[in-house]
């Protein structure tokens, strides 16, 4: 059975290597991205470096194979994904454009939302502040360690003082869609474009706690 363990500082190659093959409604996004990495920056990479608290990653005897990842508070990881992850990638990728554009490409997608950062919808982030990712590459499917997976996040982030934790998916993501509504998530209604799931806490235990980025402080999983 594979383990799942708390995120290391090692294990960042595979976030993006997990993100790209799993980035195309949950199969292998690699051939849609001249830059392998671009997916990751957006989508994976941020949490394992901004939140390592709120990371965890599934190994096998293969290696890595999957993560489950997020914050706990919304807000405040975007505020400091502004100040510190951002900017550094803007030097890296051009802004393509005012507004993103039917014959852009993947890559060019991705770099827009580097320079034009989404924000979370009140609608969904006030009543459920914290926000999840979850993926498994194909080996690891299919065996209930997704399950497993949330049920420690949640865990986890309910005793951090979350009080409800959102997530959003792809409409054309039938398999995850499966997945999150036979694990009994909620969907509250929410803007049109993605489907969200969420579950509530009730009421915090403790504080919202502070996000972390790696080496800042004395809470480092793994270390």
């Amino acid at each position: 059975m594979p383990e799942i363990r708390p995120y290391r500082e090692a294990d960042l190659e595979d976030l993006y290597r997990i993100c790209l093959s799993t980035g195309d409604a949950g199969a292998d996004a690699s051939h849609l991205y001249a830059d392998p990495k671009i997916l990751g920056h957006v989508f994976a990479a941020p949490y394992g470096v901004l939140s390592p608290r709120t990371t965890f990653v599934a190994e096998d005897a293969e290696g890595v194979g999957g993560y489950v990842l997020g914050a706990l508070d919304t807000y405040a990881f975007e505020a400091m994904a502004d100040e510190v992850w951002w900017p550094k990638l803007r030097a890296l990728y051009s802004d393509p454009g005012p507004a993103p554009e039917e014959r852009w490409s993947r890559d060019q997608l991705m770099a827009w939302v580097i320079h034009h950062p989404r924000r979370t919808s009140r609608r969904i982030a006030d009543p459920y502040p914290s926000h999840v990712h979850i993926d498994l590459l194909p080996r690891l499917q299919g065996r209930g360690l997704g399950r497993r997976m949330l049920d420690l996040w949640f865990e986890n982030l309910r005793a951090m003082g979350s009080t409800g934790v959102h997530l959003g998916v792809a409409p054309a993501n039938a398999r995850a869609i499966r997945f999150y509504r036979a694990y009994g998530l909620i969907e509250p209604p929410a803007p049109h474009g993605v489907l969200w799931f969420a579950r509530s806490f009730g009421s915090a235990g403790n504080a919202l706690g502070e996000l972390q980025p790696i080496g800042s402080g004395p809470h480092q999983p793994g270390r």
